[in-house]
């Protein structure tokens, strides 16, 4: 997330690496060098053709080791291991010893380089090597001194090597607790790196829109999901004003984030609608306030999903409840109807039959007859409407559903010449009731057949479904989708959100039960029905149904 990187994010550690060290030892040791000749070649005390010519010669070996060594570390990025160390140290120590033995000795002014030869190493190497290099460094003086002259040992001279010894052990101690701590900040570091990394990973992926929004309405981070969403591009718009552009196209997030920003006040679960271009649709959001030291620097963090899905699915369990209560009456009222319309019937079959009935009586008998019949019937389809049940579960081949439903409809007086038929299917086997599923074909089938006002193409089409086509929060066993559309007419606006209640038909002498008993025997069956449709660009019913493979494996 870019509003969490900061001026340390991922930087280089605060405890200086070796290679670092290293390149100011190379620098030291050159300036040092070529101050001393510099200072012993304007000395009165030091003008000597042998001092000056050593002194030179120590400048020389100091630019060539410093050079050769800067370009084993720098230019060819070797990383410098502990003997490259000592051998630095070594050379530093030889430096010094014939800096000081050329300057005066125990007189010199320079022993205190000694100093710095052992405070680098205690830094570089670990404490016993470090140790043994002031040991070195002070053997070097002393050996120097008494080869000069002996008496020169001093309490001066053994306070300067107590010195040594001190500087040794603090900068060594000091030093491994600095790499102690190095470490630890190293780890931590990779740490956060990781948790970045995921969380990063995380917010590009989730399904719900997450962006932060500053003080002064910039916009400071934006994930993908919200770029697709809202239509914003991150590249665009981050680091500029982006309030104005979420008040046309998200007007109540707008306003939850302004409340958030100026008011400190949060949305839980708030809802609003998302209006761009291409569609319109819902969305849940939460506003989230990031604490900040002052209100400059204050920031609110939106998180927003589509409710699309949810809102239909929504509608499908009110839908489902409602065709329950529908049917438990229905079958109620088809029975207590029934009964007294067959005695109704036969009552007047047989007065139009008598001998003393007229014309007139005939007439009107055979007419009661006929309507009761057609009641009949309507009764037999509330009974079907009210017993859809699986009451055989098997396999069953959707494709070879298909071809028997289609066959049927074909046969069917309702069907033209003028219709033709599209078939398209692979591996479409569940687990369900055939004579349910012949059904669900045949009335959508008919359905399309029926609304028919000139030539027209039936497509049906039965196949594994693919996970992007799943609504958000479904979850079927290996599901197949079947899906029957065409190019007809399309649905009024006024019948589409009532298509599934039963009783409601846009066609004349239907009874309005097709629809629903299709969405029963989907239910039935654990699925979910879905329909799309464009006022003169046709229809397209969608069902996604369990098939239950995993069941016929394990019972296998």
């Amino acid at each position: 997330m870019r509003f969490l990187s900061g001026s340390n994010a991922g930087g280089p550690s605060r405890v200086p690496t070796a290679r670092a060290i290293l390149q100011w030892v190379y620098l030291g040791r050159v300036v040092v060098a070529g101050v001393v000749f510099l200072a012993a070649g304007v000395s009165v005390r030091w003008v000597d053709a042998t001092v000056i010519l050593s002194l030179a010669v120590a400048l020389s070996l100091a630019l060539v080791v410093s050079g050769s060594s800067a370009f084993y570390t720098h230019f060819l990025g070797r990383t410098p291991g502990q003997t490259f160390i000592y051998s630095q140290a070594l050379f530093d120590l030889a430096l010094v010893t014939t800096v000081v033995h050329q300057t005066g000795g125990s007189e010199s002014d320079f022993p205190s380089l000694y100093i710095l030869v052992i405070a680098v190493a205690s830094v570089l190497l670990p404490l016993a090597s470090s140790l043994l290099i002031t040991g070195l460094a002070s053997s070097l003086y002393i050996a120097d001194i008494i080869w000069g002259n002996p008496t020169q040992l001093t309490v001066a001279v053994w306070l300067q090597l107590f010195v040594f010894v001190a500087v040794a052990v603090a900068t060594g101690w000091l030093a491994s607790r600095v790499r102690v701590v190095g470490q630890e900040s190293e780890v931590l570091q990779q740490e956060v790196r990781r948790l970045r990394h995921e969380a990063d990973d995380i917010l590009r992926n989730i399904g719900s829109g997450v962006l932060t929004v500053a003080r002064d309405g910039t916009l400071i981070y934006c994930n993908p999901t919200a770029e697709m969403m809202l239509g914003l591009s991150a590249a665009v718009y981050v680091g500029q004003p982006v309030m104005a552009v979420l008040a046309e196209r998200a007007p109540e997030l707008a306003v939850a984030i302004r409340a958030a920003l100026d008011e400190r006040r949060r949305a839980v679960r708030a809802e609003g609608m998302v209006i761009t271009a291409e569609r319109r649709f819902p969305i849940g959001m939460t506003t989230t306030i990031l604490d900040a030291v002052d209100d400059d620097s204050l920031a609110v963090t939106a998180i927003f999903r589509d409710l699309s899905d949810q809102k239909r699915i929504d509608e499908l369990n009110l839908r489902t409840e409602r065709l329950e209560a529908v049917a438990e009456l229905s079958a109620s009222l088809a029975h207590e109807i029934k009964n007294p319309l067959a005695s109704i019937r036969s009552s007047v079959e047989q007065l139009a039959r008598s001998t003393q009935a007229g014309d007139d009586e005939r007439f009107l008998g055979q007419l009661v007859v006929r309507e009761s019949d057609r009641l009949s019937r309507l009764l037999n389809e509330f009974i079907d409407f009210a017993r859809v049940r699986v009451t055989e579960s098997r396999p069953v081949d959707l494709e070879r559903v298909i071809e028997s439903a289609v066959e049927v409809v074909r046969r069917h007086p309702d069907c033209r010449d003028t219709v033709r038929f599209e078939t398209r299917g692979g591996d479409a086997s569940i687990e369900g009731d055939e004579d349910l599923l012949h059904r669900v074909v045949a009335n959508l089938v008919l359905n399309a057949v029926q609304a028919a006002v000139g030539p027209m193409t039936v497509s049906i089409e039965a196949r594994p479904a693919r996970e992007r086509e799943l609504p958000a929060g479904v979850t079927l066993e290996h599901p197949v989708m079947l899906r029957v559309s065409d190019d007809g007419p399309g649905i009024p606006l006024d019948l589409r959100d009532r298509l599934f209640d039963p009783f409601v038909t846009g066609r004349v002498g239907g009874s309005g039960l097709g629809l629903a008993i299709v969405q029963r025997a989907v239910l039935a069956h654990q699925g979910l029905v879905f329909v799309e449709s464009t006022p003169g660009r046709g229809t397209t019913f969608t069902i996604l149904l369990p098939s239950g493979a995993g069941r016929r494996v394990e019972a296998a």
